[in-house]
């Protein structure tokens, strides 16, 4: 498995799970010995096309399944068009596991639906309970958004600095208070305490949506972290959110900053349906959206693999 830094909580719930690990690099050929899945990132196959085509060559020999895991589909900010065609073109994966569906069948024959998750190790409940969420009087925020607002160093992030700048006088000039932050250097326990302490926890944007013709469809970590937490998450539109929670009874959503504008006043005048909508929510991504639940699912899929169940 060649794991990179941002997956640590699926590679921990892959270890809760009683699965070995053993880390790779693109430098060196992994030991293949005894090992019943080889889990690749789209991305970095992207950029290492020689060395992954001597992997597939060696992992072939072996009837060991190649699954990319793939967060950044569809559009691959800062890879060369030419990679993401011949990396379809070589046919490298037998499993594609990608957060959003939009054409993933072109790079295996086997798309496997694997969403972000809550990486409830650091965003949950903590020693709070959503009983005391419904008091009114709980809540330092009307408004909150924690997430990455820093356009000059990311400018895949400029759509989402410039929702926030053009919403935050907006939600001002109404006597609403809002806590628009960076995140990049905030504790955990700090962004867990914000989403806790906001009525409203906002989600504009991912870095994975800056692309020619569209938004991806798949829902940021964000999207799941929030409901952990217990805190209400008002969201951009996402394809995929309708697969992962009911709309309107676990999930709330806009359109455009109109929208956004109209659905917190809305929910700030019904606290209540909010709450429920927040419960609701926690519920299912405590049930189904964890990386427990995601590192299961992977699991299950080698297994299904080696039983020969495959297209």
């Amino acid at each position: 498995m060649l794991f990179k830094k941002g997956y640590d909580a699926l590679a921990a719930a892959l270890h809760a799970a009683k699965c070995e690990i053993v880390v790779g690099s693109w430098k060196a050929l992994p030991n293949l010995d005894g090992v019943d899945a080889v889990l690749v990132h789209a991305e970095e196959v992207m950029s290492h096309l020689r060395v992954m085509r001597k992997l597939k060559r060696t992992v072939c020999r072996r009837s060991v399944p190649i699954i990319a895991i793939d967060r950044d589909a569809p559009w691959y900010k800062g890879i060369k068009p030419w990679r993401i065609w011949l990396t379809q073109r070589l046919g490298l994966f037998d499993i594609y596991a990608t957060h959003s569906l939009q054409e993933a069948d072109r790079f295996a024959a086997m798309p496997l639906y694997l969403p972000n998750a809550a990486d409830t190790f650091r965003y949950n409940l903590g020693a709070h309970s959503l009983q005391e969420m419904r008091v009114p009087e709980w809540y330092r925020y009307d408004v909150s958004f924690l997430g990455n607002l820093d356009a000059e160093r990311y400018r895949e992030h400029a759509e989402r600095v410039a929702f926030f700048r053009g919403l935050g006088p907006r939600l001002s000039e109404l006597g609403i208070s809002h806590l628009f932050q960076h995140s990049e250097s905030v504790p955990a326990t700090e962004q867990v305490e914000i989403i806790q302490r906001s009525r409203i926890n906002l989600n504009f944007g991912a870095a994975c949506d800056n692309g020619p013709a569209g938004r991806s469809w798949g829902l940021p970590e964000r999207c799941y972290g929030i409901p952990a937490c217990g805190g209400f998450l008002l969201s951009d539109a996402r394809e995929h959110a309708a697969r992962d929670f009911v709309p309107d009874v676990e999930w709330t959503s806009f359109t455009n900053i109109d929208d956004c504008l109209r659905k917190i006043m809305y929910y700030l005048e019904h606290y209540s349906e909010a709450r429920e909508i927040a419960e609701q929510a926690h519920y299912r991504v405590m049930r189904d959206h964890t990386y427990a639940a995601r590192a299961k699912t992977l699991v299950d899929t080698i297994r299904q693999w080696h039983a020969g169940k495959r297209p």
